[in-house]
């Protein structure tokens, strides 16, 4: 169906939609983290796990995520409404979303091991699938708000610095309710509760922001809100093929995988380093130097973008952040001076890794609509959304493990040797080994921003010949 009345130039991105889409990460980012950072010391400290038994609650959860995040990739590909295919999904499922986190973390007051292991189980997977239901469909929106080149990596770097302020929201809200409330359950308690309420304020700030922008740019590239695609009623195996059959896309895939899981088990190490390592009870100030000050990073990524490119960006931070995890792993008990100074360096290496593989996703897209007529946003922001959770999931489980075997004991404020030994190897030559990866399928990466140019030129000709 063709729309009248389309505009000649494509409507500018205002900093009011800017704003609104970048806040609806914040939820995104302030659970994520939550769970990143805590969630496995919860789950041992708190709820009472053995740690090989913490570390698999996420990984079991993630089955789920296998299943769940491409469905729902795929639902909102083929949702037909006069709101569009997204938008219903994210103001829908909000509430739920926001309401579900709260009780990942209780304690339920089970005595059985086993019966603790299966409730933090069903938790997480009924949280994850709100979690998926409101954010997948809202990722997607960066590929369909703007074609420009560097307008989407500005639009990721909005998206991005709410879901770190997300981040640095929950751990100083940590360390006011850890000074506050005596209980770490109640404290676990009121951060869930909290967090819940600004994830679904956010989200709707997100919805009522940017629809008017999504409408605009529907009309001035000829869509109709309510229409289908091709391709929409693909099978899941057709939707697979045609994901992993783009090279692109397979670069992503790993330049992502790498860096998430880099700094997922930097994330899940750090509070254990600084305690057990450091000799220091309070990890938020750690984290909250890493990701508060990554939160300008990003926008000084975004300019480095348009001066040098997304690959020599991703180089830089990388580099530097090879450079802080060395660092991390030649320092001495005591020596907090230092582990801060590197904690803020290291921000500008995480900033990297959020922007440069969520910004150069929408350019793979327009790359598979050349070649196959298709585009498939939430097929392929499903995958990347799953590899997100794998990469959360799979950075607690190896760390957990390499705990259960190195003697780690939760009960001792003076850990073993071969404990120590495992959490410095996790905070140092880990990360090193995944950003070194990463970098790799970086610099073999095919897409830049000429070719991109040329693909988007094609498609404008493509179009016209069909209206």
């Amino acid at each position: 169906m063709e729309i009248s009345g389309k505009p000649s130039h494509p409507p500018k991105l205002t900093w009011s939609t800017k704003l609104a889409y970048g806040a609806g990460d914040m939820g995104a980012g302030l659970t994520s983290n939550l769970l990143a950072v805590s969630f496995l010391i919860f789950l041992t400290n708190v709820a009472g796990l053995e740690p090989w038994l913490a570390g698999s609650v996420l990984t079991i959860g993630k089955i789920w995520d296998l299943v769940n995040d491409p469905l729902v990739g795929m639902l909102s590909d083929r949702t037909k409404t006069r709101w569009g295919r997204r938008y219903p999904w994210i103001a829908l499922t909000a509430i739920p979303f926001g309401a579900t986190f709260y009780f990942v973390w209780i304690v339920p007051g089970l005595n059985s091991q086993i019966a603790l292991f299966c409730y933090y189980i069903l938790m997480s997977a009924v949280f994850q699938t709100f979690f998926t239901t409101t954010n997948l469909p809202y990722s997607t929106l960066t590929a369909e708000m703007t074609e420009d080149y560097d307008g989407r990596t500005e639009l990721t770097s909005f998206r991005l610095a709410f879901s770190l302020i997300g981040a640095v929201l929950i751990l100083a809200l940590g360390a006011v309710v850890s000074g506050q409330v005596e209980s770490p359950q109640r404290q676990y308690q009121i951060l869930s509760i909290l967090g819940g309420l600004v994830a679904i304020a956010t989200t709707y700030w997100c919805v009522f922001g940017t629809f008017g922008h999504y409408q605009r740019q529907a009309t001035y590239l000829g869509r109709s809100l309510n229409s289908g695609q091709e391709g929409d009623n693909d099978s899941f195996l057709e939707q697979l093929k045609i994901v992993f059959s783009n090279r692109p896309f397979l670069f992503v895939v790993g330049i992502y995988l790498f860096s998430w899981l880099a700094l997922q088990i930097t994330a899940t190490v750090l509070p254990y380093y600084v305690v057990f390592w450091m000799d220091n009870p309070n990890y938020f100030l750690a984290l909250l130097l890493v990701q508060g000050i990554a939160i300008i990073m990003l926008f000084v990524c975004n300019f480095l973008a348009k001066q040098i490119g997304k690959k020599g960006v991703y180089f830089l931070g990388g580099g530097i952040w090879i450079l802080v995890q060395l660092g991390l792993f030649f320092l001495q008990p005591g020596q907090l001076g230092a582990m801060y100074l590197l904690c803020v360096v290291a921000s500008f290496g995480v900033a990297t890794a959020y922007v440069v593989p969520w910004s150069i996703l929408p350019d793979v897209i327009e790359f598979n609509e050349l070649k196959t007529g298709r585009r498939s946003e939430g097929a392929f922001y499903a995958f990347m959304t799953l590899l997100q959770k794998l990469g959360l999931a799979g950075g607690i489980t190896l760390f957990s493990l390499a705990l259960e075997y190195s003697g780690f004991d939760k009960d001792l404020t003076n850990q073993t040797e071969s404990a120590l030994w495992a959490i410095r190897i996790f905070i140092g030559p880990v990360p090193l080994i995944l950003l070194v990866g990463g970098m790799i399928l970086t610099y073999f990466y095919p897409i830049t921003k000429a070719t991109h140019a040329e693909t988007l030129l094609k498609l404008a000709e493509r179009r016209k010949q069909t209206q």
